[in-house]
């Protein structure tokens, strides 16, 4: 058997083939969801992704022979580096074959370029921002997965583990059955903070958002997610780059945002219906139907499934009732849209006060998925 060998994507050709090695690696697995082609290129498009102005990054084939066997990204993202005080490279986007021979030479590529530019430890898998996917998935591999986190196969962890890696921190999707009514105990807090504390429900349009509401937004998930593992605050390009790429696709009836009587924006919810069937059935590719696809899990084909991408609450209005606003405001909305499930984005594992506002909705804890490091 021929050795294994690890080059850097330098050419148009191999980042095609960086790029669609996940379309033949998942081939036939029902539980995959494919990331657009056309994202995963902008990625390392300067123009496209602005977090590259305080990160650098390097893509990585794994080869044997001439057969493509493995992929990995390693990211610097300085910011992060000098906000929490280590030298860390990332690794990203990572896939291989069932062969530690390929997944070893992978990461050691990524620990070997870490290391030329004096970093220690290597994590992962992480991306630039928080709003990259990260985690490993190290359980039910059997469930469906989705469109914001990651999905791999089972031997992928066993992989990490005979490698030396250990668990640095863990994410937890919860999911819930979408009630017929809104639980007494979120109705009773809801009203509450509307009538003693005075805040309201806006839904807001598109215009609003290019105006003034988009930045506002990032710049709550800024003060909300800063103390968690491993966030780097947006910078203001980045967030004019994630108002314009993806919250003009939300539906503004499923984004409630909570604002106090100065007007001022204290809590938001991202959620939108699943577009998991969606991507699968369009294969990553807008040309030629893919588009149709996307358009139809968006507009008049919805799932049953909603996703809940992201709840931010102000830190100074946490415990306060924020998140029984939200759930009041959404579980009708839900109802009249025909969802019957609701799926959370990964939230840490030791985040608390985020896992038990689920305990109103019998809520079931599925998919872990880690960060792994190890010293290099």
């Amino acid at each position: 058997m021929e050795k294994v060998t690890v080059k850097a994507v330098t050419t148009g050709s191999e980042m095609t083939s960086f790029v669609r090695f996940a379309e033949r690696h998942y081939a036939g697995c029902l539980q995959y969801v494919p990331d657009l082609e056309r994202e995963v290129r902008d990625f390392f498009n300067p123009k496209k992704n602005s977090g590259l102005e305080f990160s650098d990054i390097q893509a990585f084939l794994a080869y044997r022979g001439s057969e493509v066997v493995g992929r990995i990204v390693g990211i610097i993202n300085r910011h992060a580096n000098e906000k929490w005080h280590n030298r860390n490279v990332r690794f990203s986007h990572i896939e291989f074959i069932d062969d530690t021979e390929v997944s070893s030479a992978l990461l050691n590529a990524v620990a070997e370029w870490g290391r030329q530019r004096g970093m220690e430890s290597i994590q992962g898998p992480m991306g630039i921002t928080d709003f990259d996917k990260e985690g490993m998935l190290v359980e039910d591999f059997d469930i469906p997965g989705s469109l914001s986190s990651i999905y791999n196969y089972d031997y992928y962890p066993r992989h990490m583990e005979a490698l030396g890696f250990t668990k640095e921190a863990d994410w937890l999707q919860v999911r819930v059955k979408v009630p017929a009514e809104v639980p007494a105990v979120y109705t009773r807090v809801a009203r509450h903070a509307r009538e003693r504390l005075g805040l309201h429900v806006r839904k807001v349009t598109n215009s609003e958002i290019r105006q003034s509401y988009g930045r506002r937004i990032f710049t709550l998930l800024n003060q909300a997610y800063s103390p968690l593992f491993g966030y780097t605050e947006l910078t203001d390009r980045q967030m004019g780059d994630f108002v314009d790429q993806y919250i003009s696709l939300v539906d503004k009836q499923m984004m409630p945002l909570i604002e106090n009587e100065q007007g001022e924006l204290v809590g938001v919810a991202i959620t939108m219906a699943s577009m998991a069937d969606a991507f699968r059935r369009s294969g990553g590719r807008l040309w030629p139907t893919g588009w149709w696809h996307l358009l139809g899990g968006l507009k008049w084909n919805r799932s049953d499934t909603v996703e809940m991408l992201l709840i931010a609450v102000r830190p100074d209005y946490q415990g306060m009732g924020v998140n029984a606003l939200f759930f009041d405001d959404l579980i009708p909305i839900y109802n009249k849209y025909g969802m019957k499930w609701a799926e959370t984005g990964p939230q840490l594992e030791d985040n608390a006060r985020e896992l038990s506002q689920w305990r109103a909705l019998s809520p079931q804890t599925i998919k872990r998925r880690r960060c792994y490091t190890k010293k290099i």
